[in-house]
């Protein structure tokens, strides 16, 4: 077992494996299999060191062939904090205080690909399945963990419909609540230029697809009697005749952990605004 050392003490107790967090906690990552008498003792010596140690957020993660060891957990007082499809991650906060440790997610990002040709056609589809089976709409889909924004909407459109696209701006973005076993959901209603124009629909969960007149979907009884809809016809005859300029990303490197992310803003504007910006937005 680990020996542990507290600022004054040393003890030879033995406690479960951890590595220390960035914000005064620690993390327990099981992997062995262990008896659930063994983990409860071992479980009850570290929280009293860590407790010494002045540990904030203590988590435990446990893989789901560990399963055994989490009615253990639960009645050390220790809560659900997250689930995967391979471990649940559990959480005990420490100190006397109201915790401030956010939820793992609490909104879903979805992505809205408004795809125009030259004619003036939008490329749209018919769903198999949900409550808009049967309603011309655009493509739409949910970005998977690590996937950028342009990524999945590329990914998305082929899926469905075969075409191939390349981003152009977001437009819009909504939010909505309660979506998604009581999640947030944020929707990003993007343009896509078109690459390819041969339709072949993903048949497990598309009926159809087809390019249809601008016109002809903004009239329909569906879009005319939903806002959202009704604004991505607005949305598209603002940008095909007036102009109307949404966000372009922009690469940076974030300060916390140096990862790359992106920016998302009106290139335009912000030019106009500051012609001496030594930032270059091409």
């Amino acid at each position: 077992m680990d020996q542990l050392t507290t600022e004054n003490v040393v003890t030879n107790v033995p406690q479960l494996p951890a590595t220390d967090d960035e914000f005064g906690g620690v993390v327990v990552e099981m992997k062995e299999h262990m008896d659930s008498d063994v983990f409860r003792t071992l479980l009850k010596a570290s929280m009293s060191q860590w407790k010494l140690q002045g540990k904030k957020g203590i988590w435990i993660k446990l893989p789901i062939d560990l399963s055994n060891l989490v009615d253990t957990a639960v009645k050390e007082g220790f809560r659900y904090h997250h689930a995967e499809p391979k471990y649940l991650m559990l959480l005990y906060w420490i100190p006397n205080t109201i915790n401030p440790i956010p939820a793992n997610a609490s909104h879903i990002a979805r992505v809205g690909a408004i795809v125009l040709n030259d004619k003036c056609e939008m490329l749209v589809v018919q769903e198999k399945m949900g409550i808009l089976r049967g309603v011309w709409k655009i493509s739409t889909g949910i970005i998977h963990q690590g996937e950028d924004i342009t990524v999945g909407l590329t990914r998305e459109v082929k899926e469905e419909t075969g075409i191939d696209t390349e981003f152009v701006e977001v437009l819009a973005f909504s939010q909505e609540h309660n979506v998604f076993f009581g999640k947030s959901e944020l929707l990003f209603l993007c343009m896509m230029r078109p690459l390819s124009f041969e339709i072949k629909i993903q048949e497990t969960e598309i009926a159809a697809a087809r390019w249809m007149p601008l016109q002809e979907y903004a009239a329909q009884l569906s879009v005319q009697e939903h806002g959202l809809r009704k604004y991505i016809t607005e949305l598209c005859i603002a940008k095909a005749e007036r102009g109307y300029s949404g966000f372009s990303p922009f690469r940076v490197t974030t300060d916390s952990n140096g990862n790359p992310s992106y920016i998302y803003f009106n290139k335009g504007d912000l030019k106009k605004i500051d012609d001496k910006s030594s930032v270059n937005y091409s």
